[in-house]
């Protein structure tokens, strides 16, 4: 069979788990982004990747408000229901009618190499659940099921979208087609990886112990300005140049988050704080962080006491994306073979 099919609508898809607890570094490295990607005019398809979630163990209800959580997160960050789609995985089943063909085209050396299967299962691999080793092959789906050309997302991702990748050249392939496209993976801003704010040498995260080592989402102003003044730092004033925080993980990572909530890069927010004292920068990190975050924050609260209009705008995109998913799927399966009424 051959088909020839060799330029592609641009066409952007991302997604976060509703895993709980969106931080800065959620914000910064994706939805913030996401929302960038919406204002330059080409189509977004934005996600709540729940089925993700569900590779390690989910209290049912806790899933569901976390899904209502990041809805309301993506919306309070600016993502605009009628200009974007907006919803959650598990409404739209193309997702995982596609993931299963790939996992007949994806090979078990490729997913046994991704770094976050090590990562996670860790040494008890034989006790991780079959969704954990196999889920590149779904999030591959959720990508090239819209035939979406650009994805934004961290440095932690970048090796899903290259086994993305390597799956739709197989597929095309192996069946002689020109069929799904081969994704480019977006990665840039001063902030695509936000640290601890108590160990800069640690990814921001949700699970850690100390809820001072991150700025989450649903903080208020107080707690987002306490949390920065009370961030390690250095002794040393900050550099004019950016080899000067090579080896300054806390002042690297505070400058990156300076820069990112700036909208400039790190050489530029180096020429307006190089030279100041922690104790000088720290306000000014912590005033502009209020600037940006406590909106956010206040809208989400906003938000989650109307969880029906969250379920409203997440069915009325899951339709949206259904539209766009279920004839690519179809060709999918005439492609393969299978038979379809």
């Amino acid at each position: 069979m051959s088909e020839t099919q060799t330029s592609f609508t641009p066409r952007v898809f991302s997604g976060v788990q509703p895993s709980g607890g969106l931080t800065l570094g959620n914000y910064l490295g994706a939805i913030r982004r996401f929302v960038d990607m919406q204002n330059d005019g080409i189509e977004t398809i934005y996600c709540m990747v729940d089925l993700h979630a569900m590779t390690v163990w989910q209290e049912p209800d806790a899933l569901r408000r976390n899904t209502r959580e990041l809805a309301a997160g993506y919306l309070a960050a600016g993502l605009d229901p009628t200009r974007s789609i907006l919803f959650n995985q598990s409404q739209v089943p193309e997702h995982t009618q596609l993931a299963w063909i790939f996992n007949c085209v994806a090979r078990m050396g490729w997913m046994q190499r991704m770094t976050q299967w090590k990562d996670k299962a860790g040494k008890n691999q034989q006790n991780a659940s079959l969704g954990l080793l196999a889920y590149p092959s779904l999030m591959a789906a959720d990508i090239l099921v819209y035939h979406a050309t650009h994805v934004p997302v961290g440095e932690d991702q970048k090796q899903h979208i290259e086994l993305t990748r390597d799956i739709a050249i197989k597929f095309n392939n192996d069946f002689g087609v020109d069929f799904f496209p081969i994704t480019e993976p977006v990665i840039e801003g001063a902030a695509t990886r936000v640290m601890s704010l108590r160990d800069g040498t640690r990814k921001m995260s949700k699970s850690d112990p100390s809820d001072m080592a991150r700025i989450n989402l649903t903080d208020d102003a107080d707690a987002i300005a306490n949390k920065i003044r009370k961030a390690r730092t250095d002794p040393e004033p900050l550099p004019s140049e950016p080899e000067g925080l090579a080896a300054r993980a806390e002042a690297r990572n505070l400058v990156n988050i300076y820069a990112a909530l700036s909208d400039t890069d790190i050489a530029g927010a180096l020429r307006e704080v190089g030279g100041k004292q922690f104790s000088e920068f720290k306000p000014m990190l912590a005033d502009l962080a209020v600037e940006k975050l406590a909106p956010i924050s206040t809208e989400m609260s906003r938000l989650m006491e109307q969880p029906d209009e969250i379920d409203r705008i997440l069915g009325d995109g899951a339709a949206r994306a259904r539209d766009i998913a279920a004839p690519i799927l179809a060709k999918t399966y005439e492609i393969v073979g299978l038979l379809r009424s």
